[in-house]
């Protein structure tokens, strides 16, 4: 079972339900969370083998956190055995699925979470992608890469990463959830990984089970997620004892935007801290 969050990039998310149409092995069904996202529940209609649910916005920002969970309580309803969360950025590959329950069914793996390797798409033609030459275009070199039919296992937890990951649901009940405490840009993936080691969970690299971004306009930095970075990096810092999204902020540190601030040992803005002392307990 599939299960996608989004709020916009509807042309993304038609494109990823052709490709998930188009999978070797079959997916019964397809969990869609629509956040904040009228129009999108206007578009996609629930049919026997695709569930579109809406939650509102945080006043915060995206409430990414939260929309994953609603998605795998909706999948674990409906009687998923594997549960494969994939962005709406994400378009698979034939083998995905594929590659993904073969690591869940064996006995070595079933119990990790599981990690596919993703390539990053340049901007398509005017005629949009060839997607059946996807598989020309190299998966990021920041993460591990099996071979299609090899599972990597002891993969290191920083690396997680929330385009797309499968696991079996007595696995995520282990893991508690994503934790809804984290709003908006940044850190609620890094965490989740956390968690799951902390809790035994190994994190297993399945080769074969790859994704391809689909590109869309971004900022470096993100600067427009400051303050989401700011605020879900000190509930994280808190927790774990140390900040992540480094990169990030070394570059708002470079462009004067943020200064480490002795007296209070956290990040703030140079020209307005942010003063979030929204509680750390949120969804475990």
């Amino acid at each position: 079972m599939i299960i996608t969050i989004a709020h916009g990039r509807h042309d993304h998310l038609a494109r990823q339900r052709r490709l998930i149409g188009r999978s070797s092995a079959l997916v019964d069904h397809h969990v869609v969370v629509a956040m904040d996202d009228p129009v999108l529940l206007e578009q996609l209609q629930p049919t026997p083998k695709t569930s579109v649910i809406a939650i509102p916005a945080d006043p915060m920002g995206l409430p990414l956190a939260a929309a994953r969970n609603v998605g795998a309580e909706s999948a674990m309803t409906l009687g998923a055995e594997l549960m494969i969360f994939l962005d709406v950025d994400c378009l698979p590959s034939e083998g995905l699925v594929a590659a993904y329950r073969d690591a869940a069914r064996d006995a070595m793996t079933a119990d990790s979470l599981l990690c596919g390797p993703v390539a990053y798409l340049p901007p398509p033609g005017s005629d949009g992608y060839d997607l059946g030459r996807l598989a020309e275009f190299a998966p990021h070199p920041g993460r591990p890469v099996p071979v299609d039919g090899e599972c990597q296992t002891g993969g290191d937890p920083r690396l997680f990463w929330s385009l797309s990951f499968a696991l079996r649901p007595r696995t995520w009940r282990r893991i508690g959830g994503f934790d809804e405490a984290f709003v908006g840009y940044g850190a609620e993936d890094t965490d989740f990984g956390f968690t799951a080691d902390a809790a035994g969970i190994g994190l297993t690299w399945v080769g074969g089970a790859t994704a391809y971004h689909q590109w869309h306009p971004s900022e470096s930095p993100p600067v427009r997620h400051l303050d989401d970075i700011l605020r879900n990096g000190r509930i994280f810092a808190r927790r774990w004892g140390w900040w992540p999204m480094e990169g990030w902020l070394e570059a708002f540190q470079a462009r004067g935007l943020i200064h480490w601030d002795d007296t209070r040992e956290t990040y703030v803005r140079t020209a307005a801290d942010l003063d979030d002392d929204r509680t750390l307990s949120g969804h475990r």
